[in-house]
């Protein structure tokens, strides 16, 4: 029987960035390959780049996403001028400073970035094929002890709690299918009444699924976002406790 991990996604703004038009950053309702890999990646203490381990990793993902909670999207127009000097965001007290030219920042950036506001997402991914490295396994210790900080779409959205589940049996898990994984990790407190799920269009169709495309992968080697795949998006119904039933 497949291996999946669980994840739970949840910050007070968070950013699954979608297709940028111009200067907007747009968001999808869901996290994206793109997403997942730079976030494992970054736990596991892979560089930018590193872009033949990058893409490695994001070609062995498979994975569905529930969305628990959806908040309100709001919009941030940053005005931002940089020097190539300029340090900041450190990772385990070490100072970065940033790279390129001098003309990357000889003049101000003016942009709009969309944030997503109190959103629960869990997450079911496993990994093809399951026995290369880095395995589930290793995952989970870098998930608990990550290289540098972790950051849900953007360097401003931290998460909120942590990635993995406090109990290690809803950290990896043996399922059949991508949606039986997702259905051992429970949906957040405060949940909405109606769960989104988004799953590979290859999985089982079932009434009222919506398949639609998605650009969620990134090129690593070009830098360049694309992939084109389908996915399938259903709604099912949060399930309500009977009352006096166990937890």
């Amino acid at each position: 029987m497949p291996r999946f991990l669980l994840l739970r996604l949840e910050a007070p703004l968070l950013a699954f960035g979608g297709e940028v038009v111009d200067a907007r950053g747009v968001l999808a309702d869901f996290p994206g390959a793109s997403l997942l890999t730079g976030l494992l990646a970054n736990a596991l203490g892979y560089r930018r780049g590193e872009a033949e381990r990058l893409q490695a990793l994001q070609d062995r993902l498979v994975f569905a996403a529930r969305l628990d909670r959806a908040g309100a999207r709001i919009t941030d127009f940053q005005t931002v001028q940089l020097d190539k000097d300029d340090r900041g965001w450190t990772t385990r007290g070490r100072p970065e400073g940033r790279a390129g030219g001098a003309g990357s920042y000889a003049g101000p950036h003016l942009r709009r970035r969309d944030y997503d506001c109190d959103v629960s997402c869990a997450v079911a991914l496993r990994l093809t094929p399951s026995e290369a490295t880095p395995t589930l396994d290793d995952l989970v210790t870098a998930l608990l002890q990550p290289e540098r900080p972790l950051f849900l779409g953007r360097k401003p959205c931290l998460p909120s709690r942590p990635l993995l589940d406090e109990r290690a049996e809803r950290r990896i898990v043996d399922a059949e299918s991508l949606l039986a994984a997702l259905g051992l990790l429970p949906p957040a407190e405060d949940s909405d009444p109606t769960l989104r799920i988004m799953l590979p269009a290859s999985e089982p169709a079932a009434p009222g699924d919506h398949v639609r495309p998605v650009t969620d992968a990134r090129n690593w080697r070009s830098g360049v976002h694309g992939g084109h795949r389908l996915v399938r998006v259903r709604a099912i119904a949060r399930a309500v406790p009977r009352p006096g039933a166990a937890a």
